[in-house]
Order: structure tokens, then C-alpha cells, then sequence
């Protein structure tokens, strides 16, 4: 049940930044331009053969045809949906269906993520040292989602069970996504989109690297200019 405590507003942001690891590869389907009513029907045929198309693709079953985007660009929008899963929970899902998270800064999108990151490597144990390269992808969005500041326990910082039930009675109840002031880097703030239309296909922006001290993110380098940052 929604709490009513969400408000409508419209997202108009120019610009979009959302960080991920760089070693997903585009998805040709989503890529080519196969209209994304045949997208059914061309891994139903490749099942047929060998399956290989259909566990690059996800599970379509999670999109309807009519909000499916398809186009250069397009696998970075769509992967969130089709490759979500309930191992990998976020803020306003459990994993059973997918968001495409993004901030309205790359320096949101960079605290999101190296909050996120330090708990993988935590909870892996792993040695220290340089980790994983990041790409950001730069989009827009345009869109009217629900502002759900004022909603009880949205933001707690280690607990999502409150948010995720709220997100998952907005999305039931026909909202296309969420906007909230983002918890790593209070002042910035984040949507999620529950549906791949709601947000334009992003370009690709700067590469970075994580260091991991084994205990947190201390550095990041980015690739682009090869400056070195500390963070705090």
C-alpha cells in the first residue's frame, strides 16, 4: 500500500549520471534495429539452437514491448531491468524487478557508488588494491516521478526494507519512478525509474578506478585526465 506520503513533481534534468562496472558489454539485440516487438520472437528461435542469445539478453518477460528502448546505447538502459535479480536488491526494489538509478551530479553518482562498492568488497573479503574500472553514462530525464523525501525510512542509510515496500506499492500503483535527496551525498539528489522509457539512452562519459584499502574506497583515478583523488 503506498504510504501518501510521496508527491508528485516533474524530473527536468539536462543531464544524468549513473556509474557502471565497465566490463558489461553491450547487448547486440538491444543495440541493432530489430524493433523491440521481434525481440520475443528472435531469442524464442535462438533458443531453438543454443540458448547463448537469451543469457546475454535477461528475461524480457520483465519489460513490456511498449517500454522497451532500442538503439545505440540502448543495453545500458535496459540491462537494469532484464538482469535484475533478488541476490542484488537496491533501495526501492528487492530484485525482483529492475531500476535504473542515477543522480543529478557525477559527484552523486560516484559517493552512491563507492558506498555500494565498499560493501561488495567487504563482504568478499578482498585484498587490497586497485579493483574494478567504472564508466559513466550521461542522459537526461524529463519525466514526472514521485518525490518521496517526506516518506518514513526512504532514506535510512543501511536499511531498505521501508523503501522497497514503498517503491514496489508506487510502482503496483502505476508510478514510472522516484526521486529522493541522495543519502551519500546529502544536497544531490537521485531517481530511480521503474521502466527503461522514463529516462533518455545515455552517452558514455569518464572511466574511473576504485582503490580499496580493505577496509573502504580511499582513491579513485580517473582514466580520462589520469587525476588521482582522496576521499575523505
Amino acid at each position: 500500500m503506498v504510504s501518501g506520503a510521496a508527491a508528485p513533481v516533474r524530473v527536468d534534468w539536462s543531464r544524468t549520471y549513473r556509474i557502471i562496472r565497465s566490463i558489461y558489454p553491450p547487448i547486440d539485440l538491444f543495440e541493432d534495429i530489430a524493433d523491440p516487438t521481434d525481440w520475443d520472437a528472435i531469442t524464442a528461435s535462438d533458443a531453438k539452437v543454443n540458448g547463448a542469445m537469451n543469457a546475454a539478453i535477461g528475461d524480457l518477460s520483465k519489460v513490456p514491448v511498449a517500454r522497451r528502448v532500442a538503439g545505440s546505447g540502448a543495453s545500458w538502459v535496459m540491462a537494469p531491468f532484464v538482469h535484475c535479480s533478488t541476490l542484488r536488491p537496491g533501495r526501492f526494489t528487492d530484485g525482483s524487478y529492475g531500476i535504473y538509478y542515477a543522480g543529478d551530479s557525477e559527484a552523486v553518482a560516484l559517493a552512491e557508488t563507492i558506498h555500494h562498492h565498499q560493501i561488495r568488497m567487504a563482504d568478499t573479503a578482498e585484498e587490497p588494491g586497485w579493483t574494478s574500472d567504472f564508466r559513466v553514462l550521461v542522459g537526461s530525464v524529463d519525466h514526472g516521478l514521485e518525490d518521496v523525501d517526506a516518506v518514513p525510512g526512504v532514506r535510512d542509510p543501511l536499511h531498505y526494507r521501508p523503501s522497497q515496500i514503498e517503491g514496489a506499492a508506487l510502482r503496483a500503483a502505476g508510478s514510472d519512478g522516484v526521486t529522493w535527496e541522495s543519502v551519500r551525498h546529502p544536497g544531490g539528489r537521485c531517481i530511480g525509474a521503474f521502466w527503461p522509457d522514463v529516462v533518455t539512452i545515455p552517452v558514455q562519459g569518464a572511466h574511473y578506478m576504485y582503490h580499496w584499502d580493505g577496509t573502504r574506497v580511499d582513491r579513485i583515478w580517473k582514466h580520462d585526465t589520469r587525476e588521482l583523488f582522496d576521499i575523505a
